[in-house]
C-alpha cells in the first residue's frame, strides 16, 4: 500500500499542516490544519516523521514543478511531458496520478505560495541534504525539459537554492551534470563499441568531472555519487516509495557513466 493511501485511508495518525498542508489537503479534497512542526535533528525517522516527510516531498515536488513551468508565462507540452515522464517513472495509481496533477496546476496559479512552501519543505526535511538534491534535480529537469534555461527560469531556479541553502557552486555543479547526462544518453553512450570523444567528455561530466580527472577522483566522485543516490538510503530519510524507481534510474546513469570512463578514459 502506498504512503498517500495510508494517509488518506486513516493509518496515518495527524496530517502535515502548513502551506504545503493546504496545498495537499486542496489536491486531495480535504482541509488541513494551519500549524506545523518539524524536528532539526540528524536522527533516524520514525514511522510518523517519514510519512510527514513524505507527504513535504511529493506536495512541494509537483507544485513546484508547475511553478516553473509557468514562470516564462507559458507551459510547454515538453514541461508538461516531463511532469507526466516522472509520473510514469513513479508508477504512481490513477488516484496519486490525479492529486500530483492538481499539485502542478496549484503551482502554476499566480498565488503561489512559493517561499512558504520552501520554508517548511525545508524544515519538514530535517536538513537532509540529499532529499534536497534530489528535489532541486527534478526541478533542474522541469526546467531544461524545452531545451533551454530562459533567464526568468534560471532566476527562480537561484531563488529555489537560495531558500533551500544551496549554494551556487552546488547549483552550477548540478547543472552540468544534467546537461551531459541528457547528451549522454542522447548519443547511445552505452554502446560496445568505443563511444566518441565529446560522448566520453560527457560521461566525465555525469559525474561532476572532466576528463582531466585521476582515477583516484573518478572513483570518489562515482562513490559519492552513488552514497547520495542510493534508493534505499533515500527511503529511509523520508523518499516517497514511489520515486525510488527515479533514484534507482539515476544510479544506473552514474553507473553506466562509470563503467565508459573505467573501459575508454584515460
Amino acid at each position: 500500500m502506498s504512503w498517500f493511501t495510508t494517509v488518506v485511508g486513516g493509518a496515518f495518525g495527524f496530517l502535515l499542516g502548513g502551506p504545503l498542508g493546504a496545498i495537499l489537503g486542496a489536491s486531495a479534497g480535504h482541509q488541513f490544519g494551519k500549524g506545523f512542526a518539524s524536528l532539526e535533528t540528524g536522527e533516524a525517522l520514525n514511522t510518523g516523521d517519514q510519512q510527514r516527510v513524505q507527504m513535504a516531498f511529493f506536495t512541494a515536488t509537483f507544485s513546484v514543478m508547475g511553478h516553473i513551468a509557468k514562470t516564462d508565462g507559458h507551459v510547454s507540452t515538453e514541461e508538461i511531458s516531463l511532469a507526466n515522464r516522472v509520473m510514469k517513472q513513479m508508477e504512481l495509481t490513477s488516484d496519486m496520478r490525479a492529486k500530483a496533477i492538481k499539485l502542478f496546476q496549484q503551482g502554476k496559479q499566480t498565488d503561489f505560495p512559493l517561499d512558504d512552501v520552501l520554508t517548511q519543505f525545508y524544515k519538514e526535511c530535517h536538513r537532509r541534504t540529499d532529499l534536497i538534491r534530489m528535489f532541486l534535480q527534478i526541478q533542474l529537469q522541469e526546467a531544461f525539459a524545452d531545451g533551454t534555461l530562459v533567464v526568468s527560469e534560471e532566476k527562480l531556479l537561484l531563488h529555489i537554492c537560495n531558500r533551500l541553502r544551496i549554494s551556487r557552486f552546488e547549483y552550477e555543479r548540478f547543472k552540468i551534470q544534467l546537461q551531459a547526462q541528457q547528451r549522454f544518453q542522447g548519443r547511445g553512450s552505452y554502446t560496445p563499441r568505443a563511444p566518441q570523444k565529446t560522448s566520453l567528455q560527457d560521461a566525465y561530466g555525469v559525474l561532476g568531472l572532466t576528463p582531466s580527472a585521476s582515477k583516484a577522483d573518478v572513483k570518489k566522485a562515482y562513490r559519492r555519487l552513488m552514497s547520495q543516490n542510493h534508493p534505499d538510503k533515500l527511503v529511509a530519510k523520508g523518499l516517497p516509495e514511489e520515486m525510488m524507481r527515479l533514484a534507482k534510474e539515476k544510479t544506473q546513469k552514474i553507473s553506466k557513466a562509470y563503467e565508459t570512463i573505467q573501459k575508454y578514459g584515460q
